[in-house]
């Protein structure tokens, strides 16, 4: 048996990993466990979870999860908007899987522990919904489903649609389906397309399933 706890950046991919990681990974006795960033602590002492403006809040919670030296420690956090302090961020890369594995690696020295194993969804969760974009027809009128078709059509895989604030995936579905709910409708779509077609379209999460199978 093989433990894994998977630190999000919200209750969508927390929603995510109980929805369509764990039944994909249960069978091969691997079970995963999400943990939703901790954003605010309040007065009584509760939590406010997800969203992530600082580095401190991604590495007070990896550390936290690693002091289980008997479980594989990752993450689900969006490479889109990450805070600007992370390690690795402002170090220039050839490319966009280049610099993102090394924002990964920085992170895994910076926590400094064996179990830590830092991933980024590219450039975020809603990346991985075009990698079968049709299905939006489950919320959407045909028109909008062609919309996103043809936005899917212009990037040689999904991990590669823009990140900019203005043309982000989430951002080009809101354009098209302004009542697109985020954790709703997100939760459904994923379960719809399925792992397997995430894994055949988006390299660098096909990368991060195949590290933890193994």
């Amino acid at each position: 048996m093989k433990r894994v706890y998977i630190l999000c950046e919200g209750q969508t991919e927390e929603t995510f990993v109980n929805a369509v990681l764990s039944p994909y990974f249960t069978p091969q006795g691997i079970y995963v466990t999400p943990v939703v960033l901790a954003t605010k602590r309040i007065a009584s002492g509760g939590k406010h979870k997800g969203g992530v403006s600082s580095y401190e809040k991604i590495s007070k919670d990896l550390r936290l999860l690693c002091r289980d030296g008997g479980a594989y420690v990752t993450s689900l956090l969006d490479y889109f908007a990450l805070p600007e302090d992370t390690p690795g961020f402002s170090v220039e890369a050839p490319s966009l899987y280049e610099h993102i594995e090394m924002i990964e690696q920085a992170i895994n020295q910076d926590i400094g522990k064996a179990n830590c194993h830092a991933n980024l969804l590219v450039h975020e969760f809603e990346g991985l919904l075009f990698s079968a974009p049709e299905e939006f027809a489950l919320i959407a009128e045909q028109d909008a489903v062609d919309a996103l078709c043809a936005v899917r059509e212009e990037y040689p895989n999904p991990e590669e649609i823009n990140s900019s604030f203005d043309t982000a995936p989430s951002k080009r579905i809101l354009a098209v389906i302004p009542d697109y709910k985020k954790v709703a409708d997100g939760s459904d779509l994923s379960q719809v397309i399925g792992i397997d077609r995430m894994i055949a379209s988006c390299p660098h999460f096909a990368s991060w399933i195949q590290k933890i199978r193994e």
